[in-house]
């Protein structure tokens, strides 16, 4: 349950997305609708189209590839120093991926001079960009180059365009230049600890995607003061509020620690976690996850792990009733038991 209350998951709060992205360390968000919905869990009173109005405004919140080489929504004020820890890492360890796509030092250099002319003032869909960039980039080629980009440093994600096509815009005209930590690597453990604790540095080296022997010694020097620990365990006891929620899929309290039977019944996470990298949809209750869903056009589909979720029927319909509060849409709901 503590984790569960310092994920914002036990009470929501008047929040902006501003806000949620700063207190979790950063919101996966290589699933745009599954990252409103994280903001959704959290806040109060927000819509799918405000959370989306709130990532299109400059100086606010920035999306590039951070943790574990993916895309990550945090504030713009932080972007700088995360990608000086994450961008040279993850430049590296897609060079091969680069090589095989075609795109070799001498491509991605003229692209990284051509983009300022091309980005300047303005926001562009990737197929913008690869019409006025003139160079032979082909398939999965173009969003390589973009990460390469956003790794150097040069460009992030900024609004989201037509049917939420990415777009993408200058880091130096989107993002306020801010005097970073002194030593990075401490602040984002210290962050890490305060989004996701009790963790180890274990479970910081598995949701950073840094080695171990990287982050151990920073993880140790951002452990907060002993009485701070007890006096934030004693508030994060009580988390009050309905104790269930519907998070979206790669929720970012799926992804803070090596090991999730805390959170997870062994027995069930094929349910949640099928293979190839997906997550679906979770129903959560009291920091168990307790069953998965999904929506169809016309409901909001519960599957249910156990009894856990019959018992709290009150509160499931609250929480259904929201998510189509949050999406503008109607939804019936319908619970039925997994096999």
């Amino acid at each position: 349950r503590r984790r569960y209350a310092a994920q914002g998951l036990a009470e929501r709060a008047d929040s902006t997305v501003a806000d949620v992205a700063g207190r979790l360390a950063g919101l996966q968000a290589q699933d745009t609708a599954a990252m409103r919905l994280a903001v959704r869990a959290r806040t109060r009173g927000l819509t799918a189209d405000r959370v989306r109005e709130g990532c299109a405004e400059p100086g606010k919140l920035a999306r590039t590839w951070l943790m574990r080489g993916t895309l990550h929504l945090v504030p713009a004020v932080d972007v700088r120093w995360m990608v000086s820890v994450f961008g040279p890492r993850n430049v590296a360890a897609g060079r091969g991926r680069r090589a095989q796509l075609g795109l070799d030092d001498r491509i991605c250099e003229t692209a990284m001079a051509r983009l300022p002319g091309i980005l300047r003032g303005r926001a562009l869909s990737r197929a913008e960009i690869v019409a006025e960039l003139e160079l032979d980039l082909r398939g999965q080629a173009v969003p390589h180059l973009m990460a390469y980009a956003a790794g150097r440093g040069l460009i992030c994600r900024g609004p989201d365009l037509a049917k939420d096509e990415p777009g993408y815009v200058l880091l130096d005209e989107w993002a306020p230049k801010a005097t970073p930590p002194t030593d990075p690597l401490v602040e984002l453990a210290r962050r890490y600890q305060q989004a996701f604790g009790p963790a180890t540095a274990e479970d910081f080296a598995a949701w950073s995607g840094l080695p171990i022997t990287t982050v151990r010694q920073k993880f140790q020097a951002a452990r907060m003061e002993e009485s701070t620990q007890s006096e934030e365990s004693a508030q994060l006891d009580e988390p009050g509020g309905s104790g269930l929620r519907l998070l979206g899929a790669y929720d970012t309290y799926l992804l803070g620690y090596r090991d999730r039977s805390l959170m997870l019944d062994p027995a069930y996470a094929h349910r949640i976690q099928a293979g190839g990298g997906v997550l679906h949809p979770t129903v959560v209750v009291d920091g168990r996850i307790v069953g998965r869903w999904r929506m169809t056009a016309k409901e909001l589909h519960v599957e249910a792990f156990d009894r856990t979720v019959h018992s709290r029927q009150n509160a499931l319909a609250e929480e259904a009733a929201d998510v189509a509060r949050f999406l503008g849409r109607p939804t019936g709901l319908r619970t039925t038991s997994g096999r």
